[in-house]
């Protein structure tokens, strides 16, 4: 079962991506993280560790505590 938590924060990330213009592979790549993870990440699938919160924070342009803001989409 998927955590509602880590759902939300899958959206978050997929609506930043998508606001800054980066595919899937492309924030993978440029955040050092393997594209399927990445997937994963957006399908609320895995929970990840802060190295990594901080790595797609930079690789997006926003500072950390944005990717826990709530979704502009249901």
């Amino acid at each position: 079962m998927i955590d509602k938590s880590l759902k939300n924060f899958g959206k978050r990330v997929r609506e930043l991506r998508e606001r800054s213009g980066l595919s899937q592979e492309a924030l993978a790549a440029k955040a050092g993280i393997h594209r399927t993870y990445m997937g994963g990440i957006e399908r609320g699938e895995r929970n990840l560790c802060l190295k990594n919160i901080l790595r797609l924070a930079a690789a997006i342009g926003v500072p950390p505590g944005d990717l826990f803001e709530e979704t502009g989409t249901p």
